[in-house]
């Protein structure tokens, strides 16, 4: 059964944790995403779900881009789409080693869970290719107008960050007016993400449930090489 309802944002603990439990069904995925709640734990645990404060986030339109990867966007050595591989990519960014981490938060439920909230047109991929081969991706979550970015990867140098500047412009373009990255990381503050306060960061979600759901594939969309 789908979890009916959330405490509310606000009693969460210091560290950002406001409940333990429930289920990842996709209605319980997309209740949590429309009040900024996630689920983030490991193998093994009760899931936890979590809302920090403060909130990293990043508007399309503030996006910063540095003189190295505005180089690498002219030479067009990638070819980029969207949907066209959700259950590789996540894949990938569960099975990735990164540097100061002993493990993923991907859990095998997780996994299962978002290849079911990307069938019901919620969850989307990103993913660059070199020539056929699959280089990097991402993932994430689009509720209104609000990307809700969960991981990354990549197998060679830039193409997570090429793919990741790929995606800002095509949500700039169907008017997403907010990113939500969720954790405070030096990679993200250096596109031009922000820290902003989880009451306003409630207020923007409140705004964003006034819009038209932005649920569907994407698979059509593509960047040529």
């Amino acid at each position: 059964m789908s979890v009916s309802h959330f405490p509310h944002p606000c009693l969460a603990n210091s560290d950002g944790l406001l409940a333990i439990g429930g289920d990842l069904d996709v209605d319980s995925l997309v209740l949590a995403y429309h009040f900024g709640i996630f689920p983030w734990y490991s193998e093994g645990q009760q899931i936890l779900w979590w809302s920090p404060n403060p909130r990293l986030v990043l508007e399309p339109s503030f996006l910063k881009v540095s003189k190295s990867m505005r180089s690498i966007l002219n030479k067009r050595p990638f070819r980029v789409t969207a949907d066209h591989a959700f259950d590789t990519v996540i894949h990938h960014c569960k099975s990735r080693e990164r540097k100061g981490q002993a493990g993923t938060w991907i859990t095998d439920d997780m996994e299962v869970a978002y290849k079911k909230l990307h069938l019901a047109g919620v969850a989307h991929s990103i993913e660059v290719w070199q020539e056929e081969k699959l280089v990097g991706g991402l993932y994430g979550v689009a509720l209104g107008k609000i990307f809700f970015g969960e991981s990354m990867f990549t197998l060679i140098p830039n193409a997570s960050k090429y793919g990741f500047v790929k995606l800002v412009g095509l949500l700039e373009s169907r008017r997403f007016n907010l990113i939500d990255c969720q954790q405070d990381t030096p990679h993200m503050r250096s596109f031009g993400a922000a820290l902003i306060s989880r009451d306003e960061f409630i207020f923007k979600l409140k705004q964003n449930q006034l819009l038209a759901e932005d649920r569907g594939s994407w698979y059509g969309l593509s960047w040529d090489s």
